[in-house]
């Protein structure tokens, strides 16, 4: 006889239909880090053209919707089918897709500042806390008994270290410098190694897969994002600020080179790693335009978010069709 009455569910495994809740994927933050991103980047133009305040206010309150949306999703999926979590913590590729979660609020956090700082601290607080766990065990599952293939290492392990650097983004405004400094130095640290790494792999090994291909553009946020985090603290710019800045703009040019092999790709979830490096491109060079009064760099970062814009668009469009199709949500 069956361990389970078959009018009962298996609370742990996957009924035989293949539930879409089981197979909800934790990739799916990927989308608030674009929306929060996109928020952010059109504030920072602001200046240029005051509409772009509105739009701002109107993606932040759509970003965080859907944050609300995707966390209930994947709470209802960790009680219903927790054995399903504990696969995706540990798939080699999708463990590094867990601290989407905490950027997720840090982001949040700093787009919500302006509007209300006593809010936007306590999320950047939660944001903080969450992330710090996250990367201690991610890291540990990397250094852990489990053995990883090359094939399994992607730009996509760049995002716990970029959650890190997002931290003095804000932190550094409201007060926790010293904090600020704590997480801005792994950051960098795990992106230095990150980065050998997956040169390493990308010029010596095996092609990256073409459902994860577009995780190449991630190599262009660490750079901008820590240019942004690292003038936050300092408040000015100076030559350490700008080696990063032009790395985000090198990173830039060398992902421009593969649109050709992008653009005949198909649609995956992973195409959202389109949104939140573009985004970053665009606030760090507004961000310098602001601090040094160049207009090459706000033209710049006004043309990096007209395409920003272009491709958050493109991707809600193509997401949407996907979620009808009924082509994400299932077994991989």
């Amino acid at each position: 006889m069956s361990e389970h009455s078959p009018d009962i569910p298996d609370p742990i495994t996957p009924p035989a239909d293949q539930s879409r809740l089981a197979h909800f994927p934790v990739t799916f933050f990927a989308i608030v880090m674009g929306l929060m991103g996109l928020a952010l980047a059109l504030h920072a133009g602001a200046p240029a053209a005051l509409w772009l305040a509105q739009a701002s206010s109107l993606v932040l309150l759509i970003g965080i919707a859907v944050f609300l949306v995707i966390l209930a999703f994947y709470l209802a999926k960790a009680l219903r089918y927790p054995a399903m979590v504990a696969e995706e913590w540990h798939h080699p590729v999708k463990l590094a897709f867990f601290p989407t979660v905490t950027v997720s609020l840090l982001l949040m956090a700093t787009a919500v500042f302006p509007y209300n700082e006593m809010w936007a601290t306590w999320i950047w607080l939660a944001g903080v806390a969450g992330q710090g766990v996250l990367t201690i065990a991610v890291v540990t599952g990397w250094i852990s008994h489990r053995s990883f293939q090359v094939g399994h290492l992607t730009p996509a392990w760049f995002i716990p270290a970029v959650g890190n650097v997002i931290v003095p983004i804000l932190g550094a405004r409201i007060g926790y410098i010293e904090i600020s400094w704590l997480f801005f130095s792994g950051g960098i640290i795990f992106w230095i190694v990150l980065l050998t790494l997956v040169m390493n792999r990308l010029i010596f090994h095996d092609p990256i897969v073409a459902r994860l291909f577009p995780t190449m553009v991630i190599l262009i946020a660490p750079p901008a994002v820590a240019f942004l985090a690292y003038v936050s603290m300092i408040g000015s710019v100076d030559g350490f600020a700008r080696i990063l800045l032009n790395a985000g703009y090198i990173f830039a040019a060398l992902v421009a080179a593969q649109v050709p092999k992008l653009v005949r790709l198909p649609f995956a979830l992973s195409w959202w790693a389109l949104s939140f490096p573009l985004a970053a491109l665009t606030i760090a060079s507004l961000r310098f335009a602001q601090l040094e009064g160049s207009r090459g760099h706000q033209t710049i970062g006004l043309l990096i978010l007209t395409l920003l814009s272009l491709v958050i668009a493109g991707l809600i469009w193509r997401t949407l069709l996907a979620v009808i199709r009924g082509e994400i949500c299932r077994p991989e």
